[in-house]
C-alpha cells in the first residue's frame, strides 16, 4: 500500500523529444544512454528498447529497470511489446534528476542505461496516485496530499468501445462526459464477454449499443469461443492503453477489475502458466499509470470460481510485481471483511433497505480502513432493461448513494445504459423517447462537497433524528440529510451539548436542483416540527450548519 510522501527536486538537462500520439503516452523510441529523458512529475512515459534478435517465448522474458535518485530506488518491470520490443513504462511522483540500467536475462537489454528528469506537474487538476493517510486511515487522498473524493461509474464495457479502430472518438465522448458530470473514477472490467441474464428485446434493435458476445474482442489468441492461450494478444492492450491513457488525460481512476467470473469469460485454468502470464502482463503494462487502482476480480469468489487462497495469491502476486504500490481491493465484501490485512481499502456490496447502517456497521468494523460502496443494489433505469436489480428510480438511487456517504464511506453509481453490456456512449444525443441519466445530481454531490470538506466529516449516528448525521468538529460544520418525506429535522440536541452556536448559521441544499438557500443566522427553536423545511415532499435535501465551536 502506499501512503502520502512529498519531495521536490529542481534541475536542469538537454532533453530527448518525445513521439506522441492520440491518447497515448509519450514515446521515446531506443532512448540512449547520454540522452536526457524529460517527463512532468506524474506524467506517463515510455521508453522503447527494441532487440534484434528472435526470442522463442518473449512473455518469459525478465527485465527489470532499477531507477533512482541516488538515494532512492525503484525497480520496474519491462513488458514485451510485439516486434521485438520491449517497453519501460514510467511515471514519478518525485522531481529531479534520475538514471536507470536495466538487467535482464536478454542480451540486448541488459545493461541499458538512461537518464530522466522530472519536472514539476504544470496541470492544475492532477494530483497523484490514489493513496491512503496513516493520519487519516478511513479517507482517500492523493499523493499530493489533497482529498480524492471517490465518486465511482460502472462502465464494466469500456474496454469494448472503439476497439479495431484507429481513433477512440466514442470512449473520448463518454469520458468526457463523466468528467463534465465530476466522476472521477470509472469501475471497469480488464475483459468481459457476455451476460447470462436475459436481454432485453429493445437492444437488438440498436445493435450500435450492445457490446456482449464480441469474438473480435479477447486478450489470448484466438476468440472467446475458441480460446488458444499460448500467448496474448497484444492488440487487445495496445487498445487498451489508448482508453488508460485518456482517462489519465482528463484525471479519472481506472478501479481495474482484472477478472470477472460471471460474464462468460473462458478463462484458462487458475495458476496454469496462461493465467499467470495474463495476470502479470497486466499488472507489468498499467502499474505505471497514477489512475490504477486494481481489483482483483468482480464477483471474486462467485459460483466457486475462484478460492480465498487463489485471490490471496493473486494479491500477493500484484504487490511483488507492482513498483508503485497502487492500492488494491476485491470487488467481494466477504473476501475483504475475512482479509481485510490484505487490502487497502474495504469494497462492500450490499442491496439491503438498511444500506445506510451496513455501510456504518462496516465503518466501525474496520477503523483503519476507507469503505468504497461498489454496488449498492440501486440501478438507474435506461431506455434498454439491462439489469434491475432492487432499486431502478434514480432519486432513489441517488439516496442511496447519498446514505453511503453519510455512514462515512464512498459510493459508485450504476446507470443500466451504460454499466455492462448496453453501452450507449453519447445518452444526451439520443431519441426523445429513451431515458436519460441523471449525471447532474452528481455533479450537484460534487458542487455540495467542494463546500465542505468530506475527509474532516464523521458520521453522528446517535443524532441522526429523521435523517443522516455528518458532523466536523474541526471545521465546526454538521451536516442532516434528510429525506423528501420528513417535513423537519434539527440539530438542536447534538448542538446544544456539544457547541456554542453563538455565529453560527444555517442553509439547504437541494440535492435534486443543486439550489443552496440562502445562508441565514442559525436559530435554536425549542419546538420547530411546523417550520417545515424547505422542498417538503419534492426532493431530498440536506441541511447544512456552519461556524460552530465546540465547547471542549
Amino acid at each position: 500500500m502506499k501512503t502520502y510522501v512529498k519531495a521536490l527536486y529542481t534541475f536542469y538537462f538537454a532533453i530527448l523529444l518525445p513521439i506522441i500520439g492520440s491518447s497515448q503516452s509519450k514515446k521515446f523510441e531506443n532512448p540512449k544512454a547520454n540522452t536526457v529523458i524529460e517527463c512532468q512529475q506524474w506524467e506517463v512515459i515510455d521508453l522503447i528498447f527494441p532487440v534484434n534478435k528472435k526470442v522463442k517465448a518473449p512473455f518469459e522474458i525478465t527485465a527489470t529497470a532499477e531507477v533512482t535518485n541516488g538515494k532512492e530506488s525503484q525497480q520496474i518491470p519491462l513488458f514485451y511489446n510485439d516486434n521485438g520490443t520491449w517497453v519501460l513504462r514510467y511515471s514519478s511522483a518525485s522531481i529531479g534528476e534520475k538514471s536507470f540500467v536495466i538487467t535482464s536475462e536478454l542480451k540486448g537489454l541488459n545493461g541499458k542505461k538512461g537518464k530522466i528528469s522530472i519536472t514539476e506537474n504544470q496541470k492544475t487538476e492532477r494530483h497523484g496516485g490514489i493513496v491512503l493517510n496513516e493520519d487519516n486511515p478511513q479517507h482517500l487522498f492523493y499523493e499530493d496530499g489533497s482529498h480524492y473524493f471517490n465518486l465511482a461509474f460502472e462502465c464494466d464495457w469500456l474496454f469494448a468501445l472503439d476497439y479495431g479502430e484507429k481513433d477512440i472518438d466514442k470512449t473520448k465522448h463518454l469520458l468526457s462526459l463523466l468528467n463534465e458530470y465530476r466522476f472521477n473514477q470509472v469501475v471497469m472490467n480488464m475483459y468481459s464477454y457476455d451476460v447470462s441474464w436475459p436481454k432485453d428485446k429493445r437492444l437488438a434493435e440498436h445493435p450500435e449499443h450492445e457490446y456482449g458476445g464480441r469474438e473480435d474482442i479477447f486478450p489470448f489468441l484466438g476468440s472467446n469461443s475458441k480460446p488458444d492461450y499460448s500467448s496474448l494478444n497484444i492488440d487487445f492492450f495496445k487498445h487498451f492503453d489508448k482508453v488508460i491513457s485518456e482517462m489519465h488525460n482528463q484525471e479519472i481512476v481506472s478501479h481495474l477489475m482484472i477478472y470477472v467470473w460471471n460474464k462468460l469469460v473462458s478463462w484458462p485454468e487458475m495458476e496454469s502458466e496462461a493465467d499467470n502470464r495474463y495476470y502479470d502482463y497486466v499488472i507489468k503494462r498499467y502499474q505505471a499509470f497514477p489512475n490504477i487502482v486494481w481489483d482483483v476480480s468482480k464477483e471474486a469468489l462467485h459460483k466457486t470460481r475462484a478460492t480465498a487462497g487463489y485471490i490471496s495469491e493473486r494479491i500477493e502476486r500484484t504487490r511483488n510485481l507492482d513498483s508503485y504500490d497502487r492500492l488494491v481491493s476485491v470487488h467481494d465484501y466477504g473476501f475483504c471483511r475475512n482479509h481485510a490485512d490484505e487490502v487497502d481499502f474495504i469494497s462492500m456490496q450490499n442491496w439491503q433497505h438498511t444500506l445506510y447502517q451496513n455501510m456504518l456497521n462496516a465503518r466501525n468494523d474496520f477503523p483503519n480502513k476507507p469503505i468504497f460502496n461498489i454496488e449498492h443494489g440501486g440501478y438507474e433505469e435506461s431506455p434498454y432493461v439491462v439489469f434491475p436489480g432492487a432499486y431502478v428510480n434514480a432519486e432513489v438511487c441517488l439516496r442511496r448513494n447519498y446514505m453511503c456517504l453519510f455512514a462515512g464511506g464512498y459510493t459508485t453509481y450504476y446507470w443500466q445504459g451504460t454499466s455492462w453490456n448496453a453501452l450507449i456512449h453519447n445518452p444526451f444525443e439520443q431519441p426523445e423517447d429513451f431515458k436519460k441519466p441523471h449525471f447532474e445530481y452528481f455533479t450537484h454531490m460534487r458542487k455540495l462537497f467542494d463546500t465542505v470538506p468530506f475527509e474532516n466529516f464523521e458520521p453522528n449516528a446517535p443524532y441522526n433524528g429523521s435523517g443522516y448525521n455528518l458532523t466536523n468538529k474541526k471545521d465546526g460544520i454538521i451536516m442532516m440529510y434528510t429525506p423528501k418525506e420528513n417535513h423537519y429535522t434539527s440539530a438542536k440536541v447534538q448542538i446544544s451539548k456539544e457547541f456554542n452556536y453563538e455565529n453560527a448559521t444555517q442553509q439547504w441544499f437541494n440535492t435534486i436542483t443543486g439550489e443552496f438557500t440562502p445562508e441565514e443566522k442559525y436559530k435554536m427553536v425549542e419546538l420547530g416540527f411546523w417550520d417545515f423545511r424547505p422542498w417538503r415532499h419534492e426532493a431530498d435535501a440536506i441541511l447544512i450548519i456552519r461556524n460552530l465551536k465546540p465547547k471542549n
